[in-house]
């Protein structure tokens, strides 16, 4: 087992909030040091807002878990100074593989263009992702950002008391209070807080159970995703398979619904199959094994006064399609430059209002897509299986067919089309960075244009003039001017202008489009300006 899980990475020690005689005041608490929690902590303190991390455990997790992370997460955490470990260390892939029977159907590329930053996809284990994020926070702390880890404090109750919110921890030497202008819940599928609060999830859980075991092995299969459809190793079922660093490989197998979950876990019965997928003269050692049921399930409401839920906490999708972490980090991106406006006393707190709007559009698009390929993978009656299998015998031979096959439609970042702080699009311009969109990234001389834009209010400029610096309603909107005649990949023209051209683009801390134009109009921008932080309709 490697090492890595033993390890106290933020062990517990005591603190002074434990001795005051009054719960000690935060501007930000976070429940949760997974991924989602840790992101939305080092996004904070980034920018200068004071921030708390709780967690019950002090370690990373144990297991791959979550493995699959895609460009534009890898994107977000490139700005949080995660980005570039995580692909150093992960194995980059971007073909996928379908299989019907013993035979290859359908093979996909899930970025068939150049000019990005960032691969379609890694894999890489949970443990190592959360590894350098706490990496990140002592890098912070020793440049004296504001934020603090606290391991083995498990927080026992949650009051939101209008103006903050009372919390209550115990931890190895008893218990104490806090207050926190603002919570962050990311504690899981299983969220305690959102339990204490007395607030569930709807959606659908499936009959379904699947197997997932972490294997090290050497083997020779390419570094590609696997897809098996009734495999003569598990007929009537499906399979996955995908390669992680260090000779682990993730499979996953399709169990059905009637089983016993802890018979199903013991070794003597997983190494059967995977011996029967692998065959018996591979050599393996199981590092993690676990079973899941599918669950396509999400909050009615996002934030209930001063807690606010991202992630697993605030919203559930099946495994396939790698839609749990990779939302889950678009929900912290979205929330934080939001809240602290809110905390500047720059925007309103019914700025927040947008958070659950934007983030229960990007959570039903991924129920949507991970229902559906819920039910392409378990067909629920016969006719449907006919139908499922016609479509795989179709897509071996006929392009047609392909579109229909559904192994898990992967993680694509949402468009917040409709959300209240777009401005009407006034730019005949390329549908893929309309407001709402997350921009598109391409080369800018050695290097790249999302990198340029940080987190800040930008207004990008294409063959149009503006003023280098607007300040409006407190915000100050930095100007970058760019040319397609210093663009010789033509990328700039073909990703912001289309046939239109010159183009002006407000774009938020997040790098989506809140507005464009072909031309600077100063009281347009103004109100779109006041638009994206929530203060026009």
């Amino acid at each position: 087992m490697n090492k890595i899980f033993e390890i106290p990475l933020y062990a517990y020690a005591r603190s002074a909030d434990q001795d005051a005689a009054t719960p000690a005041r935060h501007r930000v608490v976070v429940v949760g040091a997974g991924p989602i929690g840790l992101g939305a902590a080092i996004d904070l303190a980034q920018q200068g807002i004071e921030v708390l991390v709780l967690d019950d455990n002090d370690k990373v997790s144990f297991g791959s878990r979550a493995v699959c992370y895609a460009k534009r997460p890898l994107e977000i955490l490139d700005r949080l100074g995660c980005g570039k470990p995580m692909v150093d260390k992960g194995v980059e892939w971007n073909i996928g593989k379908v299989f019907f029977d013993e035979r290859q159907v359908y093979q996909f590329d899930l970025l068939p263009e150049d000019g990005h930053e960032f691969p379609a996809f890694i894999n890489l284990q949970q443990y190592y992702f959360e590894e350098y994020m706490v990496n990140r926070v002592r890098e912070l702390q020793q440049a004296g950002a504001p934020i603090e880890i606290r391991g083995r404090n498990r927080v026992l109750k949650v009051e939101e008391k209008g103006d903050h919110a009372a919390i209550l921890v115990d931890t190895p030497e008893g218990q104490y209070g806090l207050e926190a202008d603002w919570l962050i819940a990311c504690d899981g599928a299983t969220s305690p807080i959102r339990a204490m609060m007395g607030l569930d999830f709807v959606g659908r859980v499936f009959e379904d159970n699947f197997l997932i075991a972490d294997v090290v092995m050497e083997a020779e299969f390419p570094t590609e995703r696997w897809f098996w459809f009734d495999p003569p190793f598990n007929r009537g079922q499906s399979a996955l398979l995908h390669k992680q660093p260090d000779g682990v490989w993730r499979i996953d197998l399709q169990l059905g619904w009637d089983i016993d979950k802890e018979e199903e876990k013991k070794p003597e019965n997983v190494i059967p199959r995977l011996k029967a997928m692998l065959g018996d003269e591979v050599e393996f050692e199981l590092e993690w094994v676990s079973i899941y049921t599918f669950q396509c399930r999400r909050m009615e409401t996002f934030r209930k006064g001063r807690v606010l839920f991202a992630g697993d906490a605030a919203h559930q999708v099946s495994p396939f399609g790698a839609r749990g972490a990779n939302s889950g980090l678009q929900d912290t991106d979205n929330l934080v430059w939001k809240l602290k406006l809110i905390l500047d006393g720059t925007a309103d707190e019914a700025l927040l209002d947008s958070y659950d709007f934007e983030r229960i559009h990007g959570a039903d698009e991924n129920i949507l897509n991970s229902s559906r390929s819920t039910d392409f993978i378990t067909p629920k009656s016969e006719i449907s299986r006919v139908l499922r299998d016609a479509v795989l015998d179709l897509s071996e031979q006929y392009e047609f067919a392909r579109p229909l096959v559904n192994s898990g439609r992967l993680s694509v970042p949402c468009t917040y089309d409709g959300s209240p702080l777009n401005s009407a699009d006034a730019l005949d311009g390329p549908a893929r960075s309309r407001p709402g969109s997350p921009c598109p990234d391409l080369p800018l001389g050695d290097g790249y244009l999302l990198p340029r834009l940080g987190d800040r209010f930008t207004l990008l400029t294409i063959n149009a003039e503006a003023p280098d610096e607007i300040e409006e309603s407190g915000i100050t909107v930095t100007r970058l001017a760019l040319s397609t005649a210093d663009d010789p990949t033509g990328m700039l023209q073909a990703r912001y202008l289309g046939d239109a051209p010159s183009g002006v683009y407000l774009i938020r801390p997040d790098q989506h489009v809140a507005a464009r134009r072909p031309a600077y109009d100063d009281t347009q921008i103004r109100a779109a300006i006041r638009r994206a932080i929530g203060k026009e309709q």
